[in-house]
Formats: structure tokens, C-alpha cells, sequence
């Protein structure tokens, strides 16, 4: 190791250790002081920047509102109008509809009573043909009906049978009602034909 000297102390003179202990924690006090008012000077800073920034956010989120209740106005607005123009156009539509139905049916009216007679003339001649078909229809349900040997079933079985007759009357039904309709529907067009066919022989 080195030989290390302690530092000379200048003759005549004495080192004041207390006055350089003493300027030093002026000096720290001092620095610190300046510190702490620093820092609070930036907070304060910070401090506004925080509300400045608050209150844009707010504004902001009070035109955002405004802006949304506007829009939302506009739409009920348009989506009132629609429904009215829609309502209105269903009733132009059911005015039409009605005025095309009232035509039609003064138009069938028309044709039969002018065409009555002639469906008149054909009744004679379709009474004989109506009791051929009445025959006809006798027999067919003649056999169509089977006895029904119930004297040895049991209740339970009575209940299936009850329902199985029942099902098959109901499916008898609909198919009753599905033939009358096209029935009616066929003597329809007849009709209709018979009506066009006199028209050309007319014209």
C-alpha cells in the first residue's frame, strides 16, 4: 500500500468545521426547498391538465348525447313516416281489392241470371241421369258397410274400435269435403265455359 499523508491545515489559519457543517445543511435545505416547491409547482400543473382534460371528456360526452337524441329523433321521424305511407298503400290496396271483388261479383250475378235458363232447360234432362246416380251411390255404400261383430270384445278393445271408427269417419269427412269443393269448382268452370262458348257463337 501506498503511504497516505494527511492534508496540511494552511499555518496561521483554523478550519471552521462547524460553519462548513452548518453551510452545508443551509446549502441541502435550500436545494431541498426548492425541490418540494418544484413538485408542487408540477402538480398543481398536473392538476389542471387532469380537470382540462375532465371537462373536454364531459363536453364531449354531452355532444355525443345531444348528437344521439337528434339521430334518434330523425329515425322515429322516418320510421313514422314509413308506417304511414305503408298503412296507406294497404288501404289503396284493399280499396282496389274491393272495387275488383264488387266487379266480379256484378259480373257473375249478371251472367247468371242471363245464362238461368239455360241451366234451367238442362234440369229436365238430367233428372233421369240423377237417379242412375243415385242407384249408383246405394250401392257403393251398401258395400261399403261391413257388419261389425262387437258382442265378444272387451272394453279395452271396444275403446280401439270406438276410435278407429271414429278416425275413419273423420278421414270419410274430409274426403267428402275435398270432393264437394272440386265438384263446385268444376261446375264453376262448366259455367264459365258454357258462358265464353255462347259469347263466340253470338259473335
Amino acid at each position: 500500500m501506498p503511504n497516505i499523508t494527511a492534508p496540511k491545515i494552511p499555518e496561521g489559519d483554523k478550519v471552521d468545521f462547524d460553519d462548513i457543517h452548518r453551510k452545508r445543511q443551509e446549502k441541502d435545505l435550500s436545494e431541498l426547498q426548492s425541490l418540494i416547491e418544484a413538485h408542487f409547482i408540477q402538480r398543481k400543473k398536473d392538476e389542471e391538465e387532469l380537470i382540462a382534460l375532465v371537462n373536454r371528456i364531459e363536453k364531449r360526452r354531452t355532444e355525443r348525447a345531444e348528437q344521439q337524441r337528434v339521430r334518434t329523433e330523425k329515425e322515429k321521424g322516418r320510421q313514422a313516416r314509413l308506417a304511414e305511407e305503408k298503412e296507406r298503400r294497404e288501404q289503396e290496396e284493399q280499396r282496389k281489392k274491393q272495387d275488383e271483388d264488387a266487379k266480379k261479383k256484378k259480373v257473375l250475378t249478371n251472367m247468371t241470371h242471363q245464362y238461368g235458363g239455360i241451366q234451367q232447360k238442362g234440369e229436365g234432362r238430367k233428372g233421369a241421369k240423377k237417379q242412375t246416380e243415385r242407384e249408383k251411390k246405394k250401392k257403393i255404400l251398401a258395400e261399403r258397410r261391413k257388419p261389425i261383430n262387437i258382442d265378444h270384445l272387451s272394453e279395452d278393445k271396444l275403446k280401439e274400435k270406438a276410435s278407429e271408427l271414429w278416425q275413419w269417419m273423420m278421414q270419410l269427412e274430409a274426403e267428402k269435403f275435398d270432393l264437394s269443393e272440386k265438384l263446385k269448382r268444376q261446375k264453376y268452370d262448366m259455367n264459365v265455359l258454357q258462358t265464353r262458348i255462347n259469347e263466340q257463337q253470338k259473335l
